[in-house]
């Protein structure tokens, strides 16, 4: 579980973030979503330390991550795991390479143990057998795969995708989706994800939190989306004219 509370963050006399309470769940695929602008990512980089709050507080558990000392930020990050929106993969590594990694940072394995660790992960997000081929040699969605198991490796408490389905077609980014709740589910991850993805709001929502204008505007899960009279929900979820049709179709309000 990762908490904050009254979280503010400003650039210059910009204030970015103001005042946002929330608390990220254990074992959930927790969303954050909004517009561009809103502050998703600058939230996401005060959660993994990128940035500090200009006030406010971070608890990993009952971790005060804000005040931690650089001895506790190292041990606090062997527990988290981090997908990048392009997968940031080395492409001058092989697959094995990349995903071994973090293992060669942080920990102290074996050569054995490491490759035992790494063909675990990629056979969880079922790449067998691919461990020598390079980035630019498979598809951009085994390369979001690939850093899926680069990212859960360290076996982390705590997970963090930014928009883990950008670039990627409509069927492999439910792929994605299913992959990265299943391994929350499975190890009780606290997963944060940050996306624009409206498949990934109604499929694996279990823990949403709008923002907007750098305030949080709604919290609530997928299945409570649709009936929720917040008017910046409904303006986010049917922004396209294809969804508006839908809802009309589907109130009867054609």
């Amino acid at each position: 579980m990762i908490r904050i509370e009254n979280i503010t963050k400003s650039f210059g006399e910009v204030k970015v973030l103001k005042g946002i309470t929330h608390t990220f769940e254990a074992g959930k695929t927790n969303l954050i979503i909004g517009r561009s602008g809103a502050g998703k990512t600058v939230l996401l980089k005060l959660l993994v330390g990128l940035f500090t709050p200009t006030s406010g507080g971070i608890w990993y558990g009952d971790t005060d991550f804000v005040n931690l000392d650089k001895k506790g930020i190292r041990a606090l990050r062997m527990k988290v795991g981090m997908l990048f929106q392009g997968s940031a993969l080395f492409d001058s590594m092989t697959v094995e390479q990349n995903i071994s990694f973090p293992l060669d940072m942080f920990s102290n394995m074996t050569k054995k143990e490491k490759l035992d660790r790494v063909n675990y992960c990629l056979e969880r997000v079922s790449l067998q057998g691919v461990n020598n081929q390079y980035p630019s040699e498979i598809s951009g969605g085994m390369q979001k795969r690939v850093g899926i198991a680069r990212s859960i490796v360290l076996n982390p408490a705590y997970l963090f995708c930014d928009e883990p389905n950008s670039g990627l077609d409509p069927k492999t980014s439910i792929v994605i989706d299913e992959l990265i709740k299943s391994i929350t589910e499975e190890n009780n991850i606290t997963t944060v994800i940050n996306t624009h993805d409206m498949n990934s709001v109604m499929e694996i929502g279990d823990n949403i939190a709008l923002l907007h204008m750098g305030e949080l505007s709604w919290t609530g899960n997928k299945d409570e989306v649709l009936d929720s009279d917040n008017d910046l929900l409904k303006d986010f979820i049917f922004a396209s004219p294809f969804l508006q049709k839908l809802r009309k179709a589907a109130t009867g309000n054609i």
